[in-house]
């Protein structure tokens, strides 16, 4: 038989090895602490670099269009229109106002306030000519300085006259409404938690949650003329949105781990108004246009000014298209080559 001795000497220097590394953890904890607080605080400064600001902020995502499911088949829409030499008609927008009535509990409308400015963009995608009738306070104060003859445009001694039928009238004028927002429709979810029944053994967590809501929208096109309604369509959008958690709770060499992960993601209200703004649009300009196929994308061809960001007047002797305000890149001082290379502003 092996007998193992153990001296007082070497049981000493084990206690005092013990409490060497407990001295030792007591007093770099606080290190640990002060680094780490240092560290976040290295982000702030509470003075001004010389670029004059106390921190940068963080993101650097670029600029993108911000189509819906419905914004490639508006464009197709106004190339077929142009490339069949259709004249397309001239729109106002009036108000598309927001009548759910439904309020943060902080304050602030729940659903957007700007669907007249969506449905101008969708408008403007599908090729349609528009005239401003939703802000002219500009307009209206420039026609009231000209007719009190103050406003002069090339040549100085020339005041700016007021000429009878300068402002082209619209054919048609577009008004409507949000007029649902229905929460919860339906929910689902499922929590479990499971481990063995010792208090120090492992256990785990899992928590599942889906619903889903909807939006609708109320539209119609009017004939400006006649104020006759000419077409009117109503839309629905479901919105679907869920959560996700996962938990861990164990002991472990007399430590203890509790690690929980969770996700969660709710598709966007306002872009859920934007697309049944676009659905609408699509086929109250299909319907203006006189189309029947569905397949207008096929034959359209793209290289217009017409782009899942909206539509504009050529200035450039056709250099700018739709497609080239679409790209990502374009302008942005990481992603641009063109930018990287010469200063914003300088010419050599």
């Amino acid at each position: 038989m092996t007998h193992t001795h153990i001296t007082n000497s070497e049981q000493m220097n084990s206690q005092e090895t013990t409490m060497l590394k407990s001295l030792l953890l007591k007093s770099t904890r606080p290190l640990i602490i002060a680094g780490a607080t240092l560290g976040l605080a290295a982000c702030i400064s509470p003075s001004a670099g010389s670029d004059g600001k106390y921190a940068e902020p963080i993101g650097n995502a670029p600029v993108t269009a911000n189509p819906t499911d419905y914004s490639e088949g508006l464009v197709c829409l106004g190339n077929f229109a142009r490339k069949s030499q259709m004249v397309a008609p001239r729109i106002a927008v009036g108000r598309i106002s927001d009548y759910t009535g439904k309020a943060e509990a902080e304050g602030g409308r729940k659903v957007t306030q700007g669907a007249s400015l969506m449905a101008i963009s969708a408008l403007a995608k599908s090729g349609a000519r528009l005239v401003e009738r939703y802000d002219t306070s500009v307009s209206e104060l420039e026609l009231k300085y000209t007719n009190n003859k103050l406003i002069s445009d090339e040549a100085q001694d020339q005041y700016r006259r007021i000429m009878a039928g300068q402002v082209p009238g619209s054919d048609y004028y577009m008004v409507g409404g949000i007029t649902e927002l229905n929460y919860n429709i339906r929910s689902s979810g499922a929590d479990i938690f499971g481990g063995d029944v010792d208090a120090t053994d492992f256990k785990g967590s899992f928590t599942g949650r889906m619903y889903v809501m909807n939006v609708g929208l109320d539209l119609r096109m009017v004939k400006t003329q006649t104020l006759e309604v000419v077409d009117v369509i109503s839309y629905q959008k479901q919105i679907i949105g869920r959560e996700v958690s996962l938990g861990v709770f164990d002991f472990l060499n007399g430590n203890v781990f509790d690690i929980s992960a969770g996700e969660g993601a709710l598709e966007p209200v306002q872009l859920a108004v934007r697309a049944v703004v676009e659905r609408a649009v699509l086929e109250m300009m299909a319907n203006l246009y006189g189309f029947q196929s569905e397949d207008v994308c096929s034959e359209a061809a793209h290289a217009t000014t017409l782009g899942l960001t909206g539509n504009f007047r050529d200035h450039t002797n056709g250099v700018l298209t739709g497609q080239t305000r679409e790209q990502p890149a374009r302008g942005h001082q990481e992603r641009d080559e063109s930018v990287k290379t010469t200063l914003r502003g300088r010419y050599s």
